[in-house]
């Protein structure tokens, strides 16, 4: 009986190593499984920021086609801008011709010494082109140039201001006569324009001139009692006393 107690031991230590070593290996697998699980989970979460990386380069390729897109339509569309910029200057241009090429042959509104009227763009330039002359001296031709104006236009606002002219001309080439009788004309078709006062002092000139001093100091006072209060008036009264 002795005998077998020593067996008995061995055999309960040997079952109990057993048992030991029967937990350790399922402590052993049960960490396998774990560490296989914690592999497969990070695999998957890679794969997973894999895909979303994946997915992140291509909305961000596909927001760099649409930029690009985006770019060359603008370019485009500024290139248009340009085209359509160069059309509309080309076309104003040609507006602006069209309108000045109109203009020369429409009426137009003038103002001449204070009064203002509408005259044909033939009228304008026949009286520019008369009155230049007149500045340049040419006397002569410029008395040809007014008398064209008022036989050409008789019912133009030229007219008044042609004889005004007319007869300063016909003074300086000393046809005092037909200065007498243009300066009249224009006093006679307005008396009261503002070139009236020098028209008739300039025929007392003229009358000066012919030795008509009767004439001359009647048309002196004439200007004075007209026209009392221009320039005119003012140098006729200095010429009446220098005649007396």
């Amino acid at each position: 009986m002795k005998a077998l107690q020593p067996l008995r031991a061995t055999r309960v230590a040997v079952a109990a190593l057993a048992l030991c070593g029967s937990v350790a290996a399922q402590a052993a697998l049960f960490e396998d499984e774990e560490a296989r699980r914690a592999i497969l989970d990070l695999r998957e979460r890679v794969q997973q920021q894999a895909d979303e990386i994946q997915q992140l380069r291509r909305s961000l390729i596909e927001q760099q086609n649409q930029t690009e897109s985006v770019r060359s339509d603008v370019a485009r569309l500024r290139g248009e801008k340009e085209e359509l910029l160069q059309d509309l200057k080309r076309e104003q241009g040609v507006t602006r011709v069209l309108d000045e090429r109109m203009r020369k042959f429409e009426p137009a509104t003038v103002k001449v010494d204070g009064v203002e009227f509408v005259a044909e763009p033939a009228e304008i330039r026949a009286y520019d082109e008369a009155l230049a002359v007149f500045r340049s001296g040419d006397f002569k031709a410029a008395a040809a140039a007014f008398q064209d104006v008022i036989r050409r236009m008789p019912r133009s606002g030229y007219v008044v201001p042609a004889y005004f002219w007319l007869g300063n001309a016909q003074y300086a080439n000393r046809d005092y006569k037909e200065a007498i009788k243009n300066f009249g004309n224009l006093i006679e078709r307005a008396p009261s324009h503002v070139r009236a006062p020098d028209a008739l002092l300039s025929i007392a000139n003229c009358h000066i001139d012919l030795k008509d001093l009767k004439t001359a100091r009647k048309t002196l006072d004439e200007v004075v009692a007209k026209y009392p209060q221009s320039e005119a008036a003012a140098a006729a009264k200095e010429r009446l006393g220098k005649l007396k």
